[in-house]
């Protein structure tokens, strides 16, 4: 691993333990900055990929809580029997 890849893994380190809403308010800031155009491009170019890791970790998040959703299933008569794996398809 380059030193600049070493560099990158580092200072992404932290978004593995990052809650999904900070990780989200963090990855929504990247987005408005780099939308008003005014960050250096070297800056730019790195808050980018911040950015990106921060969308990988929000995903993988989402993912958890959606395996762990359940459905209420209702039986014949309407009333509720239990419950069933959401049906994310």
């Amino acid at each position: 691993m380059t030193d600049a890849a070493q560099a990158q893994a580092a200072s992404h380190a932290d978004i593995a333990a990052l809650p999904f809403e900070r990780a989200l308010q963090e990855l929504e800031t990247i987005v408005q900055r780099l939308e008003r155009g005014d960050v250096p491009l070297e800056e730019s170019i790195a808050i980018y990929e911040r950015g990106e890791a921060l969308k990988i970790r929000c995903e993988a998040l989402l993912k958890q809580a959606e395996m762990k959703i359940e459905k209420i299933a209702l039986g014949a008569d309407g009333r509720p029997r239990g419950t069933e794996p959401l049906d994310a398809g």
